[in-house]
């Protein structure tokens, strides 16, 4: 289990985290999600002791992290590590070696690891010879090799083409269900809702909402169409029941005002736009996250001309 308790850390005058709270628990995939600069990474330094907060406190199984408690944790990092020259399979026994797991078992990991992601071939090539994909699956593996208990992975989707992003979705599936703890650490709100149960949704450092994602979506109402359609949709911006829209080049998702009802929207549609799917949910998370950024930049507006008004 991995635990924190009001954790704040400074950078000078910037406020990296301020004051977070949070617990990722054995067989669940947590989400910790929010923008660049959020300090979501700050968050994960902090948790793997490499950094210290100024106060509060992040604990592992209990009680900070400890050295004899690092055999037990994966890490990938945002910024990646593997030196450029080493070998691919001698860089991964390296890291295996690190957590105190046996070179043997560690081979055997490797390899399996290497044949799922496709790249068993290059396992005697050097790390500077990887593709970008390649070299974040190689840093994929080594967070694993040694099965840990807790994993924390950093923007793990980075870099890695739709087929490898599932082929890592189904290896954290399976940590899941195999009772590991898993902390996910991203800035792209599609990927928070394909894999994460519970969240904690972060920007400028603090808390912006959290908990179970299906909770955090039912406490933003269900008053949201998602409508996939050919044509120009561009006008529903403009109708007086739509209170906003995301707009992508062939669907979109509109926000009704209070007490509208989506037939509306259905009708002001037909024989503008051939509609392909029209469906009433929970908004996404994209736009939950947008919709707290900007109440958060308005409330901090206020505060700021609040302050400027006392001076």
């Amino acid at each position: 289990m991995l635990e924190a308790f009001d954790v704040r850390k400074h950078y000078g005058e910037v406020r990296a985290v301020d004051g977070l709270s949070f617990a990722a628990v054995p067989g669940e995939i947590f989400g910790l999600i929010g923008p660049n600069g959020a300090g979501k990474s700050t968050t994960i330094r902090m948790a793997m002791n490499i950094i210290s907060p100024d106060s509060g406190e992040i604990r592992i199984n209990g009680r900070r992290l400890a050295e004899e408690d690092k055999a037990i944790v994966g890490y990938l990092p945002e910024e990646r590590g593997l030196y450029r020259k080493a070998k691919v399979e001698d860089m991964l026994l390296y890291l295996a070696a690190l957590k105190g797991c046996p070179a043997a078992r560690a081979r055997k990991g490797i390899d399996s690891w290497l044949e799922r992601f496709g790249i068993l071939e290059w396992k005697g090539r050097k790390i500077d010879e990887l593709s970008k994909g390649m070299a974040q699956k190689v840093q994929f593996i080594g967070a694993l090799v040694h099965s840990p208990r807790l994993v924390l992975f950093d923007e793990p989707f980075a870099g890695l083409d739709p087929v490898s992003q599932d082929t890592l979705l189904e290896a954290m599936l399976e940590l899941k269900a195999g009772g590991v703890t898993i902390l996910f650490s991203t800035h792209i709100m599609e990927h928070a809702e394909k894999v994460c149960e519970r969240i904690l949704l972060v920007h400028r450092g603090r808390e912006l909402v959290s908990g179970k994602l299906a909770e955090v979506k039912a406490r933003h109402g269900r008053n949201a169409v998602q409508i996939e359609y050919d044509g120009d949709a561009a006008f529903a911006q403009g109708l007086p029941f739509v209170e906003s829209v995301t707009r992508y080049p062939r669907w979109l998702e509109a926000q009704l005002k209070p007490g509208s009802d989506p037939d509306e929207l259905f009708r002001a549609l037909a024989g503008r736009v051939k509609v392909r799917r029209f469906e009433v949910v929970a908004p996404s998370l994209h736009k939950i996250f947008t919709s707290l950024v900007g109440e958060s930049r308005e409330g901090a507006d206020a505060e700021a001309a609040e302050g400027a008004i006392h001076e």
